[in-house]
């Protein structure tokens, strides 16, 4: 429970009583909403630093929850490394209406990054737009690259450590949401690109249910590049590449716990590895969370938990847009791509690129004039066709609610605005600007255009944390039902300067990709792995 919310009429460091101690947190300065920054809700074992985390103790005394710099280690988007080993905390944003007689919904998101960067603080989501709802948002830093995905053969680094981080987190967030005035029995997932993968992943995983509902944005767990499995190259890679010539893993390791972690990620950026979620080996007394390949699995909680999905219309336009002719020259996409997702022998690799080939660009060069087409190639095969093959198993899997959405809105908050890239539709992570006051953006003048979308946006994503039902009332706002997926009619709720509700999104483009998985089913990597 809050303790010491008020003196006068100004909210001044908020104390909450929770499970594992007392938490002051700082009153927000841009809304009626109180911040508990950097809680710490595990911790990585300095001697084990790529294994799994454990839960954190209890405060001896008064936790002061106000810092939210820490970051867990990686490269940023310049190259540059940086991040600590002790990174596990979270941020609870939480409105003023909410206390212990009126316990209200929490959002719990999960951050992008490829599963090698990405970090929780105010600088990318800032929880202004979504709080004012009356929500709890909970933002949560998980490990990521080496740190996170090390998959061996061995019980002190079985894999998916970053995902089990996260599991801890949920679990902590059972135990102490209400302390907040969040509700325990309402909490929802969401997350983008591989953060929505991570939401799935705890979806279909045999872990007790933590959540009730969830947001799959851009990113589900049959996403590129597919699941791995063990591997113990990567130690002995990383070990290598800084200068230490190991004679074995257990060596490599003990090696790499001494080194500091930024040199560890700089690294890793320099080997031929992707660090990756992957299907673990069973060990006594260690919990496994990723037990099998997705296809191949029951999802018991598909059944039970109300599912929104969905993506933007042109995702992978600015992966391409600055490239030059030699660029697209060298580029090749088809058969990369389709290599690292099928076992095809070279022959069948072959003949199957020529078709989608084909079926993209004809018998054009790949050049800068057939950028559409190859960036819609990319994001059908990376993005829009896996949520929709698992949009079709949820359903087998006896799903009773998915809401399907496409994002199409351009404005001054999508990133090719930022970057002067002139497209249509909008882009990879595009939706980001209009859930979150992200730093780059918080002196931007907001356009009237961009103020009705971030409010329909998080109108609608709380709308559905609350109620299981995105628009459980027409306004004007959201004048137009959403009406969930059905049997018959694959519905979507086109989300631009006007909504629309249509039935299959790209329809041609993913009867294509349906008819190119059902005569290849059988050569996807862990198809039907026993």
């Amino acid at each position: 429970m809050f303790l010491n919310k008020c003196q006068g009429a100004v909210r001044v460091d908020p104390l909450v009583d929770t499970k594992v101690g007392l938490i002051r947190g700082l009153k927000a300065d841009d809304g009626d909403y109180s911040m508990f920054l950097g809680i710490p809700y595990a911790d990585v074992d300095e001697n084990n630093p790529f294994g799994p985390s454990t839960p954190h103790k209890k405060f001896e005394g008064i936790f002061d929850a106000v810092h939210d710099s820490v970051i867990c280690p990686q490269n940023l988007d310049n190259g540059t490394a940086v991040g600590v080993i002790d990174c596990l905390q979270l941020n609870v944003y939480v409105p003023k209406s909410a206390n212990s007689n009126n316990k209200v919904p929490v959002l719990v998101y999960f951050y992008g990054g490829s599963f090698y960067r990405g970090y929780a603080n105010r600088d990318l989501y800032g929880p202004r737009f979504l709080v004012k709802h009356d929500v709890i948002l909970v933002t949560v830093n998980y490990r990521v690259g080496a740190y996170g995905f090390m998959c061996l053969d061995t019980p002190n680094v079985p894999g998916n450590q970053g995902l089990k981080d996260l599991l801890i987190a949920l679990r902590w967030l059972k135990n102490n949401i209400e302390s907040f005035g969040g509700n325990a029995n309402k909490i929802t997932l969401f997350g983008q690109s591989a953060g929505g993968r991570a939401v799935d992943f705890h979806l279909i995983s045999e872990q007790e249910k933590l959540f009730d509902k969830v947001i799959i944005q851009s990113g589900i767990s049959i996403s590129p590049p597919v699941i791995g499995e063990v591997d113990t190259r990567a130690p002995l890679m990383l070990a290598e590449k800084i200068g230490f010539i190991p004679d074995n893993v257990p060596e490599a390791l003990s090696f790499l716990a001494t080194v500091d972690p930024q040199i560890v990620v700089a690294a890793a950026s320099e080997i031929d590895y992707t660090f990756r979620p992957c299907v673990e080996n069973d060990f006594d007394n260690v919990e496994k969370f990723v037990t099998d390949y997705t296809n191949n699995k029951k999802m018991p909680k598909v059944k039970t938990t109300p599912i929104l999905t969905g993506y933007n219309d042109n995702e992978m336009f600015l992966a391409h847009a600055g490239g030059d002719n030699e660029y697209f020259e060298n580029l090749n996409i088809f058969e990369d791509t389709l290599r690292s997702y099928f076992d095809f022998d070279e022959k069948r690799l072959k003949e199957m690129a020529n078709l989608v080939r084909q079926f993209y660009i004809g018998d054009e060069k790949m050049s800068i004039e057939n950028v559409q087409a190859i960036a819609d190639f990319h994001s059908d095969f990376t993005y829009l066709h896996p949520i929709h093959r698992r949009t079709s198993q949820n359903m087998l899997k006896g799903a009773q609610t998915i809401y399907h959405y496409l994002f199409s809105y351009n404005g001054r908050r999508n990133m090719s605005f930022k970057r002067n890239v002139t497209m249509s539709g909008a882009g990879h992570g595009d939706e980001i600007g209009y859930l979150f006051q992200t730093r780059s953006l918080i002196n931007d003048e907001i356009t009237v255009e961009d103020q009705i979308m971030i409010d329909r946006m998080t109108t609608l994503w709380t709308n559905f944390a609350k109620y299981g039902d995105p628009t459980p009332t027409v306004t004007e706002l959201l004048p137009i039902k959403w009406k969930p997926i059905t049997e018959e009619k694959l519905y979507y709720y086109k989300i631009d300067s006007e909504v629309s509700l249509e039935t299959r999104p790209f329809s041609k483009r993913m009867a294509f990709w349906d008819l190119f998985f059902k005569h290849n089913r059988q050569l996807q990597k862990g198809y039907q792995r026993s």
